[in-house]
């Protein structure tokens, strides 16, 4: 169990966090704008917190500055409309741990939460709770989840926020068979047509910058990423 800080000021979408992590096992705490938000997080009680960028008061952009000026290592995953590439960047080159854009699936913001409470815990214990201290490798690639960089062999790629999030659960879950649903629901978060072919696409080009070889079609079941 875990200790949540919720700084989000749309009412509906706090409760539908909070009431979800609840559910999950945790304990959470809401509140509503930046500078109750940073003083809540800069009370020590908190083990992640969920950030909002568009705050009454201060914006999210500064909590997490002013978070991180006062040393504070507490995980961060920022949960917000914006979504273009200048703001995912600002954000975690601001110290975000993770960034979840609206609209989102809860079940994808449950697995990011529990990713970044696993690493915290194994950094605190001296090591790494399976991804490396914020990076993961695989079949030659290797992830930095903090600065969103990749890698192959050494040299370094460019990847979109989509082809990112995608590598990341592919990676993740090396080895196994992740079905179309599966990918869509993690990395688009809301239904697409059923004969879409997005994932596909998309696949395609994580197979031309990663490698034909490394990412695997299983016919009628989906596809592996291979270790």
């Amino acid at each position: 169990m875990a200790r949540i800080l919720i700084v989000e000021d749309e009412a509906r979408i706090a409760s539908f966090v909070a009431k979800g992590l609840r559910a999950d096992g945790h304990q959470t705490t809401v509140v509503d704008d930046g500078h109750r938000g940073l003083d809540e997080a800069l009370s020590g009680g908190h083990d992640l917190m969920v950030l909002d960028i568009g705050l009454p008061g201060i914006d999210g952009f500064e909590v997490l500055e002013l978070l991180r000026a006062q040393g504070s290592r507490m995980p961060v995953v920022v949960l917000t409309a914006r979504d273009s590439v200048t703001d995912t960047v600002s954000a975690l080159e601001g110290g975000a741990d993770d960034y979840l854009a609206k609209p989102f699936r809860f079940a994808e913001l449950q697995a990011r939460i529990r990713l970044r409470l696993r690493q915290a815990q194994g950094d605190a214990a001296g090591g790494s709770a399976g991804a490396g201290g914020g990076t993961v490798e695989a079949g030659g690639v290797r992830l930095d989840l903090r600065t969103r960089r990749a890698t192959v062999d050494g040299a370094e790629l460019d990847l979109s926020a989509r082809e990112f999030a995608l590598a990341e659960i592919f990676m993740l879950n090396a080895g196994q068979v992740l079905s179309r649903e599966q990918l869509l629901d993690h990395v688009w978060g809301f239904d697409f047509d059923p004969g879409s072919n997005v994932v596909d696409v998309y696949v395609g080009y994580l197979r031309r910058k990663f490698g034909a070889a490394t990412i695997t079609t299983v016919r009628g079941m989906g596809y592996r990423f291979e270790r």
